[in-house]
């Protein structure tokens, strides 16, 4: 009888050093979540960081989504408009040359800035300059055009004709202003990032 109850006394001591070591593993490899676990689990809709977590002054916790990606399709840019006192054709030169145009540049925008102007009647004849910055200098010249007192090319007026300067040695660019952007060759959103020589437009 002594050593039976001898073997259950060792075994159930066995049995306790085993429970306790498993507790103590236990223990050891549990791992608090963070805030945005912890909220991500519980909500199982959104994923883990969609959100910072912090703390105001007045001691709320207070959460503000994280943004990871810049888009560019969000910018809003300026709507134009028509100038009542500007010739009518010059808005029908834009319309025609956002007809024409391409999705990307082919180098040719002051060749189809003079085919849209002449098209619409807001020049007599073809243009006969060949770089794009002596655009203004010609249409001033000979066509009755005026340099406006325009310097950011989103309050230019639809229809009026933008010239830019991008060097001695290179080209220029033109441009005609239209209700939702810029076109010439191609359409685009956005103004030319060139330096404005200035704004031109006809009464």
């Amino acid at each position: 009888m002594r050593r039976i109850t001898l073997s259950i006394t060792i075994l159930g001591s066995c049995a306790l050093a085993v429970s306790a070591n498993a507790a103590r593993t236990e223990s050891l490899s549990f791992k608090p979540q963070t805030v945005f676990q912890k909220r991500a689990s519980e909500t199982n809709s959104e994923p883990p960081n969609s959100h910072f977590v912090f703390k105001d002054q007045n001691g709320q916790t207070v959460s503000a989504p994280i943004v990871e990606q810049y888009q560019k399709d969000r910018i809003v840019y300026p709507m134009a408009k028509i100038d009542p006192r500007l010739d009518p054709k010059l808005s029908r030169a834009a319309t025609i040359a956002d007809e024409r145009a391409h999705a990307h540049s082919k180098s040719r925008c002051w060749h189809y800035v003079k085919e849209a102007l002449l098209a619409s009647g807001a020049v007599t004849s073809y243009p006969k300059s060949s770089l794009a910055k002596e655009a203004g200098e010609e249409l001033v010249r000979d066509f009755g055009f005026k340099k406006l007192p325009i310097r950011d090319p989103y309050a230019a007026p639809i229809g009026s004709v933008l010239v830019y300067f991008k060097g001695n040695r290179r080209p220029g660019h033109v441009e005609i202003r239209t209700r939702t952007g810029f076109v010439s060759d191609f359409r685009s959103k956005s103004a030319c990032k060139s330096a404005l020589i200035g704004v031109y437009a006809k009464k």
